[in-house]
C-alpha cells in the first residue's frame, strides 16, 4: 500500500491509501494512454512526491524504464528556461510540466540562448494544471511563441486528476486525438448549468477539454451537494470515477472514506443506477461530445455566495486582467472565502510589485471591485495587498491558500494596502426595526402580561439614624462641623497621603473648623469691597486635591458663599484643561477664584495666555498664608432648600453643565451614605478618586464631616508616580472600606499585574478589605473588575469585596452595595434583545449573551422607576428603560444657561411626573432595568438589583436598533490581542471605530479586517471607518470614562494623529 496526502479546504491533511494493485493498474493505464516506450527521456518540472510528478516521473518511469531529468523549483526560479535547455540537451520526447512553467518562458522565446532550440522531437507536453480554466491562455501563448521552434499543437496535453482518483482523464498525444473548446457563460456556471456564450464576451469563460477518460475507467457527474444524484448533460457537478486504478480509503478515517470512496450514483427518484461504487474526484465539470471531459474548477476552490457558486480560479483570472496587468508581483495571488454573517465572503490577497505606490495600489483595487462585480456578479469582501515575497508558499512555489487565509483571519498577514467593502458585500443584515408608538392601552396590557412594573424604593429613614452622634438633627453641614469641633475636637477627620505613601498632614475637627473660619473671614474681606450684599454669591475653588480643598469648601459655606469646585490645571496638559476652566468661570458667574500661589502662577503664565485671558479671569485669591482672623459668626442660610454648592462637570458627551445641590440634598446624601455603609467615628476609609464633582466630592469633602470617620485622601494623579500607592495605604493602615475610581483600577492592573510577588514580599496584605467600591457613572466594567480581583487575590483580596456605585448629574449617589447587603449579583442577558429595549435572561455561556454586574442597591429614601424614554410611561420588569429617581437629595436644577433654557431643562430633567402622581422624578439619562435577586438583606427583606446598560445620549441608533458603545468596544478589544482600547461613534450615519494599537505600526492594517469581521459576526454592524491610533489617544474624564463625543469632534476636525484610517466601501 502507498500513501499520498490530500488537503481539504480547511487546510487539514488526509492520507489517501492506494493499494499495490491499483498503483500497478494506474501505471499500465498511463503507459497505454501516453504511449511510453522504454528508454524515452522525460523532463519533469513538477514535484516528484505527488500528483503527476509522482505518477509519471517516478512510478510510470520505473514501470517503463524511462530516463527522467528533474528540474527543481529553485532552479526554475533563477532560470525559467532551464527545462527547455534539458529538452535540447537530452533529446527529450516527453515533458511533465505546468502552465506556470510555460508562462515563465513565453517572453523569453526570442532570447539568444534559445535561438537553436528545437522542439520537433517533443511528442507530449503533459500539463499538470490543465484542468484550470486560466491555463488555456498560457498554453495558447506558449504555442504561438514556440511553434516556430517545431512545437506541435498535439503535443500540448492537459490532464486532470486528484489524489483520490489518481488520473481521471488525459488528452492523448496522437494526431488523431479529438479536442474541444467551449465558450461558457460565467453567470450560468455560477448557477451550475452549461450555457454557451458569444466569443469575446467579458462574461464568458473559454474551456478546453482534458481529454478522454483513462482506459478501464468509468465517469459519472453527480450533484455537488446533497445526495449523489446524477446531473443532466447541461449541468455542472462533481466528477466521480469507477476504476481499479484509484485510491481505496482515507487512512484511519472510516467515515470520510465512506463519503468519498463509496459513492453510489442515484437517479432523480433517488434509486441507485449502478451496482458498483465510485470515487469522488473533487473536480467540477461535465462530459461533452465525444466523451471529452471538461473541468471548470475544483470542489476545494468552490465558493458559494448567496446560493451561487464561483470558482476561485475564474476570479483570479478576472483580477489578473485588470490594468495594469503587471501589478501583481510574479502572479502571486490567491482568492478564498471566509464565513461572515452566515454566508461566504470573498477575499483577494496578492503581492504588489516593489515599485508600486499607494496611489497606484488604491487605483488598482478600485478597478478590481467593479470588474469582479460586472463579470461575476459578485461583490468582494476585501482586497489585501502585501509586500513582495511575503505570502506563504508551498513546496511548489505556489501561494499557500490555507495559510494565507489563516493569517488573514488571525490578523497576522501584515498587509501594506487593503480595501474592505462590507457595505457592498453584506446584503443579509437584519431588517430595520420600524418605529412603533406605544399607547396607553398597549402599555397597560403589556404590564398585565409581563408582570409587575419596574419600580423599587429604599427603606425609610424618617427617624435619625444615629441618636448618639446627633448629626441627623441638623439641617446644614456647617452646623455639623461646628458641633463636632465642640463635642469631639480631637477626632481626626482627614489625613493626606503623598506619592510615597507617607502621611504628610492630618487634621482634626477643631483645626478644620478654625481653618475654615479664617478662610471665611479672609474671603469676605477680599470680596466685600464695601459694596452691596455678597452673601449667596458664587466663588470658584481651584485647589489641589487635599485637606486645603476641604477647608476652603467649608470656608465658603461659613462665609455664605456658594462654592464651585474646579479641577486645577496640569502644567503638562494646559490645552486640555484651560478651556474647561475658562468656560466654567464664565458661566458660573463667580466673584472670585480661591486658589494657591502655584496654581495662580500657572493661570497667569505665558503658556496659558492664548487659552485664558488673565484680564477676563475673576480676582485670584491666594490662600497659602491666611491671616489668623476669626469670623464674627457663621452665615445662616435662610432655607435649607437654597443652594449649597454648584457641581460643574463635563459629561461623556462633551457637554459642560452645572447642577445646583441644596443643603437638604447634602444632608440627605450624607445621611443615606452613613446608613448604608455603617459609618461612625472609629471607622477609617481610603479615598482614591476625583474630588471635584459627583459622589467623589461627597466622599472627599462632606461625608467625613457628617459621619465623623477618618478618611485617608489620595491624589489620583499620584498613581502615575507610584502605582502601588493605594494598595500600600490600605495594607499599612488595615483599612476595611475603600472607594476608588476606574482610573485607579486600571492603573493597578496595568502597572502591577505582573508585580504581585513583589508586593507580597513587601508585606502588602489586602485581606483586611471588607468593601471596595468603584465609583462611576456608567455600566460597571465587569471584565476590568474581574481582572483586578484575579490579579490581586494572592494578596488576600476577595472577589466578594468589590462592588460599584451608581450616580449621575441629577443625583450623585443613587445605588450603593453597602455593608448590609451580600455581594453584587450578575446576570446574563441577550444582546439582541437589548437592541430592541427588551430584557431576556440567558444562561451563562449562551450565544449572544452579555454579562452585567449589579450597580448596587437603592439607597434609603430613594425611589427608582424604569420609564420608557419616549412615552414616559412605566416599563414592565422585562423592559429596558430610562432610570428615573425620586429622592430628597436630587439636584434642584441646571445652572449656567439662559433662564428660559434652565427652566425648561430643569422642568424636564428634575421635575418629571410619573403617572400623574405628585412625586417629582429626576431623569438620569441612563438606560437600565431591575431584577429581583434570590438574595435577601440582613433583615430578611427582598432585594431589587439595579443594572445599568448605558447612557441614553451615547446609545447608537442604527437601522432602528439601539446599540450600546460598551458592547461594541468590548468586541473590538476582544478581536485581537494587539488592541488595548477602543471607542465608537457615528458620523454621517457611518459607524466609526477607533482602536488603540499596542505593537508596531506595520501591524495596524491587520486590525481593519479583524475589527470589521468581528462587528459583523457579533453585532451585525457594518463598520464604515476604522481608525488605528496610538495608546492613550481616546480621551477620558477624571472618572476614567471615555469622552466619545470629544473624540468624534477631534477626528472630524483632523486633530488626532492616527496611524492608519481605513474607509470601508
Amino acid at each position: 500500500m502507498v500513501l499520498q496526502y490530500s488537503t481539504m479546504k480547511d487546510g487539514s491533511a488526509l492520507g489517501v491509501a492506494v493499494t499495490r494493485s491499483a498503483l500497478l493498474t494506474h501505471c499500465r493505464s498511463l503507459s497505454t494512454a501516453c504511449l511510453y516506450k522504454e528508454g524515452e527521456v522525460i523532463v519533469c518540472t513538477e514535484d516528484p512526491k505527488r500528483s503527476i510528478g509522482l505518477w509519471h516521473a517516478v512510478m510510470t518511469a520505473a514501470y517503463n524504464g524511462l530516463h527522467v531529468v528533474y528540474v527543481p523549483p529553485n532552479v526554475m526560479t533563477t532560470l525559467p528556461t532551464a527545462w527547455l535547455h534539458m529538452i535540447q540537451r537530452h533529446k527529450a520526447t516527453c515533458v511533465v510540466t505546468s502552465s506556470r512553467a510555460l508562462n515563465g518562458c513565453i517572453s523569453l522565446a526570442n532570447h539568444k540562448e534559445l535561438k537553436d532550440l528545437n522542439l520537433e522531437g517533443v511528442r507530449m507536453m503533459l500539463l499538470d494544471d490543465g484542468a484550470n480554466p486560466w491555463s488555456l491562455a498560457s498554453s495558447d501563448l506558449f504555442y504561438d511563441a514556440y511553434s516556430p521552434k517545431g512545437l506541435s499543437r498535439q503535443a500540448l496535453c492537459p490532464c486532470a486528476g486528484s489524489p483520490e482518483t489518481l488520473t481521471v482523464s488525459l488528452r492523448r498525444p496522437v494526431s488523431t486525438t479529438t479536442t474541444g473548446r467551449g465558450v461558457m457563460s460565467i453567470s450560468g456556471l455560477s448557477y451550475g448549468v452549461v450555457r454557451v456564450e458569444e466569443q469575446g464576451s467579458i462574461t464568458s469563460l473559454t474551456l478546453q477539454d482534458v481529454g478522454l477518460v483513462m482506459p478501464g475507467a468509468r465517469v459519472v457527474v453527480v450533484k455537488v451537494s446533497g445526495l449523489p444524484i446524477l446531473c443532466k448533460t447541461d449541468e455542472i457537478g462533481e466528477i466521480c470515477v469507477q476504476s481499479t486504478a484509484s485510491g481505496s480509503a482515507y487512512w484511519g478515517l472510516q467515515g470520510k472514506s465512506t463519503h468519498t470512496f463509496r459513492v453510489q450514483p442515484l437517479n432523480a427518484k433517488e434509486v441507485a443506477v449502478t451496482t458498483g461504487v465510485y470515487v469522488r474526484s473533487g473536480l467540477l465539470g461535465f462530459v461533452g461530445n465525444g466523451g471529452l471531459v471538461f473541468i471548470c474548477g475544483t470542489l476545494d476552490g468552490l465558493i458559494q455566495v448567496s446560493g451561487r457558486k464561483h470558482n476561485t480560479e475564474d476570479i483570479i483570472a478576472t483580477v489578473m486582467a485588470v490594468e495594469p496587468h503587471s501589478f501583481v508581483y510574479r502572479g502571486r495571488i490567491t482568492v478564498f472565502s471566509i464565513n461572515v454573517l452566515r454566508d461566504e465572503r470573498v477575499v483577494v490577497v496578492a503581492e504588489q510589485r516593489p515599485t508600486c505606490t499607494d496611489e497606484e495600489a488604491f487605483s488598482w483595487m478600485n478597478n478590481v471591485v467593479p470588474a469582479v462585480e460586472s463579470i461575476h456578479g459578485l461583490n468582494l469582501y476585501g482586497i489585501v495587498l502585501v509586500h513582495h515575497n511575503r505570502l506563504p508558499r508551498g513546496s511548489n512555489g505556489v501561494v499557500h491558500v490555507q495559510e494565507t487565509k489563516s493569517r488573514f483571519i488571525d490578523g497576522t498577514l501584515h498587509p501594506v494596502n487593503l480595501l474592505m467593502c462590507p457595505h457592498q458585500c453584506i446584503t443579509n443584515l437584519p431588517l430595520p426595526k420600524p418605529h412603533t408608538t406605544v399607547k396607553g392601552a398597549a402599555q397597560l396590557m403589556g404590564d398585565m402580561v409581563t408582570g409587575r412594573v419596574a419600580e423599587t424604593k429604599g427603606q425609610s429613614l424618617s427617624i435619625p439614624f444615629d441618636e448618639q452622634d446627633g448629626a441627623g438633627k441638623f439641617n446644614y453641614i456647617i452646623d455639623v462641623l461646628a458641633w463636632r469641633a465642640q463635642s469631639c475636637p480631637e477626632n481626626v477627620l482627614f489625613s493626606m497621603v503623598d506619592s510615597k505613601g507617607h502621611t504628610t498632614r492630618s487634621i482634626n475637627c477643631i483645626t478644620l473648623h478654625k481653618r475654615a473660619e479664617r478662610i471665611a473671614a479672609f474671603i469676605v474681606e477680599k470680596l466685600n469691597r464695601g459694596k452691596a450684599k455678597i452673601r449667596g454669591e458664587h466663588v470658584a475653588v481651584i485647589m489641589p486635591c487635599g485637606i486645603d480643598l476641604v477647608a476652603t469648601f467649608f470656608g465658603c459655606l461659613y462665609a455664605g458663599f456658594v462654592p464651585v469646585t474646579i479641577r486645577p490645571p496640569q502644567s503638562n496638559n494646559l490645552p486640555a484643561c484651560l478651556p474647561t476652566i475658562k468656560l466654567t468661570l464664565e458661566i458660573s458667574n463667580v466673584l472670585g477664584v480661591l486658589t494657591t500661589h502655584n496654581i495662580a502662577r500657572i493661570l497667569k503664565s505665558k503658556e496659558a495666555a492664548p487659552l485664558l485671558d488673565s484680564k477676563s479671569v475673576p480676582p485670584l485669591i491666594e490662600l497659602d498664608d491666611v491671616p489668623k482672623k476669626k469670623l464674627e459668626s457663621l452665615y445662616r442660610v435662610p432655607s435649607p432648600e437654597m443652594i449649597a454648592y454648584i457641581d460643574f462637570n463635563v459629561s461623556t458627551t462633551g457637554v459642560l453643565s452645572g447642577v445646583k445641590v441644596s443643603h437638604t440634598g447634602v444632608m440627605g446624601m450624607c445621611r443615606a451614605h452613613q446608613h448604608v455603609s455603617e459609618l461612625y467615628p472609629s471607622r477609617e476609609l481610603a479615598l482614591c478618586l476625583d474630588p471635584y464633582s459627583g459622589f467623589g466630592l461627597v466622599l472627599f469633602i462632606l461625608s467625613s464631616i457628617y459621619s465623623g470617620h477618618h478618611s485617608y485622601l489620595l491624589n489620583i494623579y499620584d498613581l502615575e508616580l507610584n502605582a502601588s500607592l493605594w494598595l500600600s495605604v490600605i495594607s499599612t493602615h488595615k483599612i476595611r472600606d475603600t472607594y476608588c475610581s476606574y482610573t485607579a483600577i486600571e492603573a493597578c492592573c496595568k502597572e502591577l499585574g505582573s508585580a504581585t510577588d513583589m508586593l507580597k514580599s513587601r508585606g502588602v496584605d489586602l485581606s483586611c478589605v471588607r468593601s471596595c467600591v468603584v465609583v462611576g457613572e456608567e455600566r460597571p466594567r465587569l471584565s476590568l473588575l474581574s481582572s483586578f480581583s484575579a490579579l490581586f487575590s494572592p494578596l488576600g483580596l476577595g472577589s466578594h469585596t468589590i462592588s460599584t456605585s451608581f450616580g449621575c448629574r441629577v443625583n450623585p449617589i443613587i445605588c450603593l452595595q453597602g455593608t448590609q447587603h451580600p455581594e453584587p449579583s450578575t446576570v446574563y442577558v441577550d444582546q439582541r434583545a437589548l437592541r430592541v429595549d427588551r430584557i431576556s435572561v440567558l444562561e451563562r455561556g449562551a450565544p449572544n449573551s452579555v454579562c452585567l454586574l449589579e450597580s448596587g442597591k437603592v439607597l434609603p429614601d430613594v425611589r427608582v422607576a424604569i420609564v420608557h424614554p419616549d412615552t414616559k410611561a412605566p416599563c414592565a420588569h422585562t423592559d429596558l428603560g430610562e432610570i428615573w429617581v425620586c429622592s430628597p437629595h436630587n439636584a434642584s436644577g441646571y445652572y449656567g444657561l439662559r433662564d428660559e433654557i434652565n427652566d425648561a431643562l430643569s422642568l424636564e430633567h428634575f421635575r418629571a411626573s410619573l403617572n400623574g402622581s405628585g412625586d417629582k422624578y429626576a431623569r438620569t439619562g441612563y438606560l437600565g432595568f431591575m431584577m429581583k435577586s434570590d438574595k435577601v438583606a440582613r433583615n430578611g427583606a427582598p432585594l431589587d438589583g439595579v443594572y445599568i446598560v448605558g447612557s441614553l445620549e451615547e446609545a447608537l441608533n442604527i437601522r432602528g436598533f439601539r446599540y450600546h458603545p460598551a458592547d461594541i468596544e468590548a468586541t473590538v478589544v476582544r478581536c485581537h490581542k494587539n488592541i488595548i482600547g477602543s471607542a465608537v461613534f457615528t458620523s454621517n450615519k457611518l459607524l466609526v471605530v477607533v482602536a488603540e494599537l499596542r505593537g508596531e505600526e506595520r501591524d495596524a492594517l491587520d486590525m481593519v479586517p479583524v475589527v470589521t469581521t468581528a462587528l459583523l459576526e457579533e453585532h451585525q454592524l457594518v463598520t464604515g471607518i476604522v481608525v488605528i491610533v496610538d495608546p492613550g489617544t481616546v480621551p477620558v474624564n477624571s472618572r476614567g470614562e471615555k469622552q466619545r463625543v470629544h473624540l468624534r469632534d477631534s477626528f472630524l476636525g483632523d486633530q488626532i494623529d492616527p496611524i492608519y484610517v481605513a474607509y470601508n466601501l
